[in-house]
């Protein structure tokens, strides 16, 4: 008889919300993790939802208790807490890591971004006490190698691992080779995400406004949508690279596929970030990336080999990224198919799934090995 697989839940927001956390959970919980534990999904957050301020504190306040119960119920062994180092989040999983631990589960607690320990201490609360909630889990998995160094070096002593975001490498590949470009035709650039500030498009479309006076041939598709849409187009308006930009709203799935075979590269010049999914997603269909060195982008992306790294919000170095790839066609074939090889052999789903059965399995060793 084959022996029960050990029950884990995983905090995420909706399963159908937009956000970084809910794609790597629905890539978890739809992944091989699921052959050795039943895997569990238990919605935090506001994302997803549709309530008033009233119901929304009566959830907040309920639902440690509803994850204690549903502990209980499954007798769980694992809880795998998705959060981020803001306020707002700390202070909601502190909540819900309490309550895991009350209940005798093993808590793997996964830090999506956000402040690194020391600043948000510094901006937030007492350094000790966050030092000594950060202990309170049994593993703290993190995306970046900076982050890594960080965390040990606040929490000596804990049990710290980077675990980078993983992608379905053969849904997001591209099905056919990329043509080359027209002479006359020009320069494809792409950003997919929200339009909110941190994003560095500010910036961007007037680095764009600064490369096309200098000579350079390119355009512009933005892709998503947010509060800072109706700004931007009228940025465009005042740069007089309205008809070099368009906007194209919010894409998924096939229509967001099209949009990566399409382009030539990828602009990421955001001011903060975790290891967003549309890097992994671009560069595994063969796009190089302007990308700023923010979270785990330096761990994904090795300057001059598969894109361009610049400074956060400076115009002059992503106009002169953008006039070196759009001038070197070759440089850009190269640093695509370096950039899909990057993402096959390191960042793929089947990795991510690994990584995540090794660290259940040493937390509740009694757990069955999977069948080779």
């Amino acid at each position: 008889m084959a022996a029960q697989r050990p029950a884990a839940i995983v905090l995420a927001p909706s399963r159908h919300a937009i956000s970084g956390v809910s794609t790597h959970a629905n890539l978890l919980l739809a992944s091989a993790l699921g052959r050795e534990f039943a895997l569990i999904h238990f919605q935090v957050g506001s994302e997803g939802r549709s309530e008033t301020p009233t119901v929304r504190a009566w959830r907040l306040l309920w639902s440690p208790i509803a994850l204690a119960l549903r502990i209980l119920l499954a007798g769980a062994a694992v809880v795998h807490i998705n959060t981020s180092l803001n306020r707002r989040a700390w202070w909601r999983d502190l909540a819900y890591l309490i309550a895991a631990r009350l209940c005798g589960a093993r808590v793997v607690y996964q830090v999506h971004g956000g402040d690194l320990p020391r600043r948000f201490a510094a901006r937030h609360l007492p350094a000790p006490l966050l030092r000594k909630a950060l202990r309170l889990p049994d593993a703290v998995v993190v995306l970046a190698s900076g982050e890594l160094a960080a965390y040990r070096e606040f929490v000596p002593g804990q049990r710290i691992l980077a675990m980078p975001n993983g992608i379905d490498f053969d849904a997001c590949r591209a099905r056919r080779a990329r043509p080359p470009r027209r002479r006359d035709a020009p320069f494809q650039l792409l950003y997919v995400g929200r339009l909110a500030r941190g994003k560095g498009l500010a910036e961007t479309f007037e680095a764009l406004a600064l490369a096309r006076r200098g000579g350079v041939s390119a355009e512009l598709t933005v892709a998503g949508s947010g509060s800072e849409e109706a700004p931007l187009r009228k940025l465009a308006m005042q740069l007089g690279i309205a008809d070099a930009v368009r906007f194209v709203g919010p894409v998924f799935a096939e229509a967001k596929r099209a949009l990566f075979e399409s382009a030539e590269a990828l602009l990421l010049p955001s001011h903060s970030e975790g290891l967003p999914y549309t890097l992994l997603e671009a560069m595994a269909a063969g796009l190089p990336v302007i990308a700023t060195p923010v979270g785990a982008i330096p761990d994904v992306v090795d300057e001059g080999v598969h894109g361009l790294l610049v400074p956060v919000g400076d115009t002059a170095a992503i106009a002169a990224a953008i006039a070196k790839i759009a001038a070197r066609p070759a440089l850009v074939a190269a640093m695509g198919i370096a950039a899909r090889r990057r993402i096959a052999r390191r960042y793929t789903v089947a990795r991510l799934a690994q990584d995540f059965a090794q660290l259940y399995r040493g937390l509740c060793p009694a757990a069955p090995a999977r069948e080779a």
